[in-house]
C-alpha cells in the first residue's frame, strides 16, 4: 500500500459501490471499509467492519491519503420519529476525526446532504453560504457533523464536504421511503400503487450517479481542497413530473394516491452548483430524462 491509497468508509452502499469502481477504474488502489462487502472491482480491497474497530481503522489510514467519508446508519425516514439514531453516525465519525488527528496530511472527503441540510430555503437555487435550517433529525445530524469538521479544519487537516442533492441510477437498492426515482421505477415495474404525500409539487434536484463519482474523482486528485460544495444538477423537477418522465419510459401508468404533506418533508430545494462547477471545471452530463432510461434498463435486466 501507498499513500496515494484511498479509504471508502461505508463504501458498501449505492454510491459507495459505485464509487469504488469508478476510483479503481482509474487505477487508484481502493479499500472499502463496511459492514457489508460490495460487489468486487479491480484494485478494491474490501475490510469488513466499521469506523469503530480503531486498531483496523488505524492499520488503514496509515497507507491511504485520501478518506471518503459515506458511512451512515440512518436516511431521513428511519430517524424521523428517532432523534437518537443520528448519534450512531456522530459517534463513530468522531472517532474518525480523533483518529486522523495522527495524520495531519490526509484529505478528508466527506458526503454531507443538498437535499435535507437547507430545510425549506428562503431562495432558490440555493447556496453553500445560505442558512442551513434542516427539517429532519437526519439533515440536523449532517449539519452536527459539518460543524465538528469546521473545527477540524481548524486545525490545519484538509476537508471536503460535498452536499449532493437527490442520488438515482443503476445498482441503486430499493428502500423503503428512500430513492424518489428507484421507488417510481420498482412500482412502473411491479404495477403496485404509487403513495405521494402533499400534492406532488414539491421540488428536488436530481443527480445521476456517473456525474457523483466523477466530481468526487476530480477532488481525490485536489488533496488540499478544503472546500464545501453542492453536488447536484441545479435543475428543478416535481414529483409529478418526475412520475411523468417514469411513465413515459417506463410505457405505464402509474396507479398514484395522494395523502396529506408531512412536516419532515421540504417544500422545495435547487442547488447552486456554480461553486464546484468552477472548481473542477465539471458539469453534469446525465439530463433526468436519459438518467431515468438508463436506470430502468437496468433495473428490467437485473
Amino acid at each position: 500500500m501507498k499513500r496515494s491509497d484511498v479509504l471508502l468508509l461505508g463504501g458498501g452502499g449505492f454510491i459507495g459501490t459505485a464509487l469504488a469502481n469508478k476510483l479503481a477504474g482509474e487505477g487508484l488502489q481502493v479499500y472499502v471499509l463496511a459492514p457489508n462487502a460490495p460487489p468486487s472491482a479491480t484494485n478494491t480491497y474490501f475490510r469488513q467492519g466499521g469506523m469503530d474497530n480503531p486498531e483496523l481503522l488505524a492499520k488503514l489510514l496509515s497507507h491511504c491519503g485520501t478518506v471518503i467519508h459515506l458511512a451512515s446508519a440512518s436516511t431521513p425516514g428511519s430517524s424521523g420519529n428517532h432523534p437518537s439514531l443520528e448519534l450512531e453516525n456522530l459517534a463513530p465519525s468522531l472517532r474518525l476525526l480523533e483518529a486522523l488527528l495522527a495524520y495531519p496530511e490526509t484529505h478528508l472527503i466527506f458526503f454531507s446532504s443538498g437535499g435535507t441540510l437547507y430545510g425549506n430555503p428562503q431562495r432558490l437555487p440555493v447556496h453553500e453560504d445560505d442558512p442551513v435550517t434542516p427539517l429532519s433529525y437526519h439533515g440536523a445530524g449532517k449539519a452536527a457533523l459539518e460543524a465538528f469538521l469546521h473545527a477540524f479544519r481548524a486545525r490545519g487537516q484538509n476537508v471536503t464536504i460535498l452536499r449532493p442533492s437527490n442520488a438515482y441510477g443503476p445498482g441503486q437498492a430499493l428502500k423503503s421511503g428512500f430513492g424518489l426515482i428507484r421507488t417510481l421505477l420498482e412500482h412502473a415495474r411491479c404495477g403496485t400503487p404509487l403513495d405521494i404525500w402533499g400534492d406532488g409539487e414539491n421540488v428536488r434536484d436530481f443527480i445521476y450517479i456517473d456525474d457523483i463519482t466523477e466530481a468526487c474523482a476530480r477532488f481525490v486528485a485536489l488533496p488540499q481542497d478544503n472546500g464545501t460544495y453542492n453536488l447536484g444538477s441545479g435543475r428543478r423537477y416535481s414529483i409529478n413530473q418526475v412520475r411523468r418522465i417514469v411513465e413515459q419510459v417506463a410505457g405505464v401508468g402509474l396507479k398514484t394516491a395522494y395523502h396529506p404533506a408531512r412536516e419532515i418533508d421540504v417544500r422545495a430545494v435547487v442547488l447552486d452548483i456554480s461553486r464546484i462547477e468552477a472548481r473542477l471545471s465539471w458539469k453534469p452530463g446525465i439530463s433526468l430524462d436519459e438518467g431515468v432510461r438508463r436506470t430502468w434498463e437496468w433495473l428490467r435486466e437485473a
